[in-house]
């Protein structure tokens, strides 16, 4: 378990001159499996070496302050954890269907640790792709081998046909699984539905044939863009239906479309959108309430000529639809030898966190992705470690899911530097308290709950030690608690303690 030990003198000096910043706000990053984009590093580490990797990462976000992981659980008709669905991943051992050894269960793993980090897990998959590499071998087991017919190649690619009922119902049965062995946070898709498209069209001409479901020939856009509104709809409802607090949330390319082709549309000039390329109708997602959040790519930097973040960030905040709705950000694109003059400038996504903040009602950020962390971002991870990001921030509420409050904390007792405290008698799972807000500010300064900056810690923990000042010189804090549930709604202060440090 991890066990916080708080320092006043760093609460001080995070005080004086950190910039304000919301008190709830939603901070994630991408962590990418597949080609091992982000982790594991290299295919074939040993499960020692895979867990490293994997503290190293969370370790660094939580130092930055996040709040959430998404991380990629399902990369392309596989799995990061044990099924009898789907066969173990090729990016874990290089050898699809083969088990980590010593065996673990990555993915139960990855939760664990995001969790006692205070930090949400989401688990992103991605629905249609089967191979990255049509030639490279599938495990044995692999559905395709019971299911040729389910299968189209495409690019040198390898696709489930999204046309067909069965693919779609596989799919869910595959997050179900998933939603119900895993403490997972939210269920999280990604942009790619139908792929980018090539030269050549998508092949699914002998599926529209059979399975058009009364849509003509003119109209196989439409077709294929119901095929995703079904199993978008499928999802949501089988996600609630087997635990109702966890979150289905969409992050997809970064324009909708364009006002060229429809007046509801942004003022844009995007080579590709979802709606007519990729067949994301997102709107209509938002406008039926299926997803709980949506989080669009938005990775142009502010300014640019056809595709600029601040139209885009305005736009999208003018069509959540009492949804939430965060904002992707391309830290992958900040880089000193950039040939784009904005990307070579660390205040581009400093200023772009900062509008984030000013367009309600955008309520967050996530960046893609996490191995860029780990470079030199010119100064860009002090600005979230020292300004931005300086305080702990709540993930907002979705009150559309749940709006009851945990019971305010009780029992809450002293002892010398130590403070601890209870939650009661259990509650219901979804109203439950899975956390608490440790609020600290000096006797004698009133206290205001909706300051950041009187956030002192959040934990999963029933207790905190704080570690005394060092100078001679020491002073008396207000300290209380709140209590957090799965949604983030926050219960009652308990009862004041005063404790010089």
């Amino acid at each position: 378990m991890f066990r916080i030990y708080f320092c006043l003198f760093f609460f001080i000096g995070l005080s004086s001159f950190a910039q304000h910043s919301p008190k709830r706000e939603f901070r994630a990053v991408w962590v990418a499996t597949v080609n091992n984009i982000d982790w594991p590093s290299k295919p074939g580490l040993s499960t020692d070496e895979q867990k490293k990797e994997a503290i190293a990462i969370l370790d660094l976000q939580a130092k930055n302050r996040m709040n959430a992981i998404i991380f990629q659980v399902r990369p392309a008709a596989d799995a990061f954890y044990p099924s009898e669905i789907e066969p173990w991943s090729r990016y874990l051992s290089g050898t699809p269907g083969k088990s980590p050894f010593p065996f673990y269960d990555p993915l139960q793993f990855w939760i664990e640790e995001t969790h006692q980090r205070n930090m949400e897990f989401h688990a992103w998959l991605n629905p249609f792709r089967v191979s990255q590499n049509a030639a490279e071998p599938l495990a044995a087991s692999h559905i395709a081998f019971q299911h040729p017919d389910w299968i189209v190649s495409y690019g040198g690619k390898l696709y489930f046909d999204p046309g067909l009922a069965e693919t779609r119902d596989f799919v869910v049965k595959v997050v179900t699984d998933i939603v119900s062995r895993y403490d997972v946070d939210a269920i999280h898709f990604d942009d790619y539905f139908y792929p980018y498209p090539l030269k050549e069209d998508f092949p699914d001409n002998n599926t529209f044939a059979r399975n058009n479901r009364g849509f003509q020939t003119d109209q196989k856009a439409d077709w294929r863009r119901n095929n995703v509104d079904v199993i978008i709809w499928k999802l949501s409802e089988a996600i609630k239906k087997t635990k109702p607090w966890v979150k289905f949330g969409i992050s997809p390319f970064g324009v909708w479309r364009n006002k060229t082709d429809d007046p509801e549309g942004s003022e844009t000039k995007g080579g590709t959108t979802n709606y007519d390329q990729l067949y994301a109708d997102i709107l209509k997602w938002q406008k039926n309430g299926w997803i709980d959040y949506c989080l669009p790519q938005i990775y142009w930097q502010i300014g640019h000529p056809s595709v600029d973040f601040m139209t885009l960030s305005k736009w999208w905040a003018a069509h959540a639809y009492n949804r939430a709705m965060y904002i992707g950000h391309a830290v992958y694109k900040l880089e000193a030898s950039s040939v784009i003059p904005e990307w070579r400038d660390p205040n581009q996504l400093v200023r772009q966190i900062e509008a984030v903040r000013q367009i309600p009602p955008l309520g967050g950020s996530a960046f893609y992705s996490s191995s860029h962390f780990k470079r030199d971002l010119m100064g860009f991870e002090n600005s979230l470690q020292e300004k931005l990001y300086k305080h702990p921030a709540i993930i907002p509420t979705m009150s559309w899911i749940d709006n009851q409050a945990p019971k305010t904390p009780i029992r809450f007792r002293k002892r010398g530097h130590k403070l601890k405290w209870n939650t009661g008698k259990d509650e219901p799972e979804m109203d439950k308290a899975v956390s608490f807000v440790i609020y600290l500010n000096p006797v004698g300064q009133r206290f205001n709950p909706e300051n950041s900056e009187n956030i002192f810690a959040i934990t999963h923990e029933k207790m905190t030690v704080f570690k005394p000042n060092s100078r001679k010189l020491r002073r008396k804090y207000e300290v209380r608690i709140s209590a957090l549930n799965r949604l983030h709604n926050e219960s009652e202060m308990s009862e004041l303690k005063v404790i010089k440090l």
